[in-house]
């Protein structure tokens, strides 16, 4: 020991100069990783409004979603899990296979297709609260967004249908959109020819209105 404190002092290098230079290849060699794990990545499960049917990839609800998040901060990757023409009895189905790579957060987008096509707010009901269930299992948190069924499929009929989401919030403590189509549903200069599909603009704004909602949840998980 005492030559080789003698070998350091003819240098004039003491152990503390090894110490730092320890500590800054291990901090600068092990940074990419650290930086590569600190990316969150949400599963945007949902049908053709998730999907972005009718538009160019790039203005896809899932594409604007991550540039907004990344522009505010968060390093996030937004996957596009949305099928078109969906319902909830589909989104259940093919669940498992939709999160086969995992998911630190899941933006949960269903039920449209299901009011469009009549089906019973009672099978809604139960498909939505099966795939919360198996994602509460799962540990995901999990933004629910809400949807409201058109006029014309009667009183009843949407009272019913409107109800299930806040409800089901309600039950799982779950964070909640009250409605997807928030400030774009009904407008025309937002939307697509069919009147039902938001359109590049209209999309931008469900994003904006959207992105609080989302940076609370990720700030507290």
């Amino acid at each position: 020991m005492q030559q080789q404190n003698s070998v350091l002092k003819a240098y004039g290098i003491s152990a503390i100069f090894f110490n730092v230079i320890g500590v800054f290849l291990t901090f600068f060699f092990a940074s990419p990783a650290a930086t590569a794990s600190e990316i969150l990545k949400i599963v945007a499960f949902g049908d053709s409004l998730t999907a972005g049917y009718g538009l160019p990839q790039s203005a896809a609800f899932p594409v604007q979603l991550e540039k907004a998040l990344q522009k505010a901060g968060f390093h996030i990757r937004v996957e596009n899990a949305g099928v078109s023409g969906d319902t909830s009895t589909g989104g259940l189905q093919r669940l498992d296979w939709a999160l086969a790579n995992g998911a630190d957060l899941v933006l949960l987008e269903l039920g449209a297709n299901d009011a469009l096509r009549g089906i019973s707010p009672q099978i809604t009901r139960q498909n939505l609260d099966t795939i919360i269930a198996k994602l509460k299992q799962k540990n995901i948190p999990i933004l629910l967004t809400g949807m409201q069924a058109p006029p014309n499929m009667g009183a009843d009929y949407k009272d019913e249908f409107d109800r299930i989401f806040p409800d089901l919030a309600a039950k799982y403590n779950l964070a909640f959109y009250p409605f997807f189509l928030d400030g774009v549903a009904a407008i025309p200069s937002l939307n697509q020819d069919d009147a039902i599909h938001p359109n590049r603009e209209g999309v931008a704004i469900i994003v904006q209105k959207m992105l609080p909602y989302l940076a609370d949840l990720l700030k507290t998980n």
